[in-house]
């Protein structure tokens, strides 16, 4: 019996476990959609934009483990996935993109609507090709969802609206998922690794999101060699929880702790990480370098020693082959060092009634006090990612995800959307800010559409604050970050939606207990200080100066008012 190639792709997916396709509808697309709907075996979930729909399978994908599935009809509905899916590319989520293309006879006559999707995604996945004909399949989905599961990343399929109607001769076959290897170092270079960590007396770890499900092998070694755990941003919902080796994290973002945890130590080990900033590696230790990707080797800083594995099975062959350590002199200096960052920390996560405005570092503890122990969390770029890492408490069952490596605003709440589809039962808590909250707003229909009981927290700051802080920082007075916000939470009331607004510290954890205590979508609109700084924990002779020129210049132009509030939300609390 004939079948066309919309009706076989979009069964050998449903067989191969995929539950949705998170997407846009448009022409070139109908054929696809309209298998979904004849079949009933998929899901079709409509969003606003496209954007927000590949950001919403890139969550599916990174929570679940499976293969999710997006897709934009053709020329702009295209162009619209494209930032979500560099954000699921580099967050090494298996993400298939089904990009609709023009009628395939007016392709490269400039036609309505043409882009050349083989070249536009090109860089944001490990593969991107064109179904042009039904003799292509089913290979090419065959292909392409290997490459995604198995390369973990990105896959485009583009397809033309009248080639997806096209009859296929040939058999379709279930599709074949790849398993999960088992990859570690050869046994002559895990014996050199041994004897680099037998003969060093300071050794920290630096642990990444490569540590997922390595938890228990990560503190038996770190127990066996007397090491302080370091963890980079994405390493923290995998490394930080039930961790006494713990010393915080390391980057613009984190602990000065993490920072003289690298900076002292003897040999470092990086341990399933790209952290991408060479200003904070160590400049006189050894390196050594583990991932399961030989290109990531070296690619940050000088490594010593590069070895190819996973960090879970590359460990428990190499606990065996190790000494047991007495010297701790180096972890308890570092867990005091840690114990000092964390109380300073702690100190900027206050708040007294009545009194305004209210600090992000509060409400983010409020927020991480009140939710779930399995809650899931997702953070805006810039500040709301900055008190994420400082003040959301992990547990083995928390997740946290952003836009870690890719560094885009509005990825909050699609990922949220994505989020709570996946887990209808658990607690999906999106930390917005109001800037990358504003970005992508249309997508709270589809939250009030699908009836998702996500809750929006934003953090209202009228100022796009990472930003302003950036031009602070480098001698600059803050210009184009202003942002003239609505009453996010009326706004959110007159959508359908239960909307809360927050304007004293001692409302924050009546408002966080109400809103997940709601059965449905709930947004608090949370009016939080505009000077706060989130002070990095290795601070330039630069970064200082161009801070102290920005202050004077402030003064000098005749707003001491402002001045006088960043110093005093930032170096005068108790």
């Amino acid at each position: 019996m004939a079948r066309t190639v919309a009706s076989m792709l979009v069964n050998m997916l449903a067989e191969a476990g995929v539950r949705r396709i998170h997407g846009v509808v448009g022409d070139s697309l109908n054929g696809i959609v309209d298998e979904i709907r004849r079949g009933g075996k998929i899901e079709w979930v409509q969003y606003r934009h496209e954007e927000a729909a590949a950001f919403a399978a890139g969550a599916e994908a990174q929570l679940t483990g499976r293969l999710a599935v997006c897709a934009g009809s053709c020329g702009p509905g295209n162009l619209h996935l494209i930032n979500g899916l560099y954000d699921c590319h580099r967050s090494m989520a298996p993400v298939l993109a089904i990009a609709a293309h023009i009628p395939s006879n007016e392709i490269g006559t400039g036609y309505f609507q043409e882009t050349h999707p083989e070249l536009l995604f090109r860089e944001c996945s490990h593969y991107c090709e064109i179904i042009s004909s039904a003799r292509q399949m089913p290979r090419l989905v065959q292909v392409a969802v290997q490459n995604a599961v198995g390369l973990k990343g990105v896959a485009v399929l583009g397809i033309s609206g009248d080639v997806a109607m096209q009859d296929v001769e040939a058999e379709g076959w279930p599709l074949l998922l790849p398993h999960e290897p088992v990859i570690r170092p050869s046994d002559a270079a895990l014996a050199t690794l041994a004897q680099w960590i037998n003969g060093c007396s300071k050794i920290t770890l630096l642990c990444g999101s490569g540590c997922a499900g390595a938890h228990h092998e990560l503190m038996a070694l770190a127990g066996t060699v007397q090491a302080p755990v370091v963890h980079s941003l994405r390493g923290k919902e995998h490394v930080e929880y039930d961790n006494p080796f713990d010393v915080g994290m390391t980057g613009l973002i984190g602990f000065a702790s993490g920072y003289h945890a690298m900076e002292e130590s003897e040999l470092l080990l990086m341990l399933g990480t790209d952290f991408p900033y060479n200003d904070w590696y160590p400049a006189n230790a050894k390196i050594v370098q583990l991932d399961v990707r030989a290109d990531r080797l070296g690619r940050r800083c000088r490594v010593d020693l590069g070895l190819v594995g996973q960090v879970k099975h590359t460990l428990a062959a190499l606990l065996p082959l190790l000494q047991q350590k007495t010297d701790a002199a180096h972890l308890e200096q570092c867990l005091s060092r840690y114990r000092k960052s964390r109380k300073s920390l702690d100190a900027h996560a206050l708040g007294t009634a009545g009194q305004q405005p209210i600090h992000p570092e509060y409400l983010t503890r409020i927020i991480s006090e009140t939710s779930a122990p399995d809650a899931i969390f997702t953070v805006d770029v810039g500040a709301p990612t900055v008190w994420a890492a400082r003040y959301l408490t992990m547990t083995a069952e928390r997740r946290l995800l952003g836009s870690f490596n890719h560094g885009s605003m509005a990825c909050a709440m699609p990922l949220a959307i994505g989020a709570q589809i996946a887990y209808p039962q658990r607690q999906v808590i999106s930390l917005s800010g109001d800037g990358g909250f504003a970005m992508l707003m249309g997508d709270l229909l589809t939250i009030l559409q699908y009836k998702l009981p996500v809750k929006i927290v934003v953090y209202n700051n009228g100022s796009l604050g990472f930003v302003a802080m950036e031009m602070k920082v480098a001698g600059l007075p803050p210009f184009g970050t202003d942002l003239q916000n609505p009453d996010f939470a009326r706004m959110a009331e007159a959508m359908g939606m239960l909307g809360i607004r927050v304007e004293l510290p001692e409302e924050i954890q009546p408002a966080m207990e109400k809103a997940l205590a709601h059965n449905g979508p709930v947004l608090v609109d949370v009016l939080v200080n505009p000077s706060e700084l989130s002070m990095p924990p290795k601070i330039e002779l630069s970064q200082a100066k161009g801070f102290g020129v920005y202050m004077l210049k402030q003064i000098l132009n005749g707003d001491g008012a402002e001045v006088w509030q960043t110093i005093s939300s930032n170096f005068l609390k108790k």
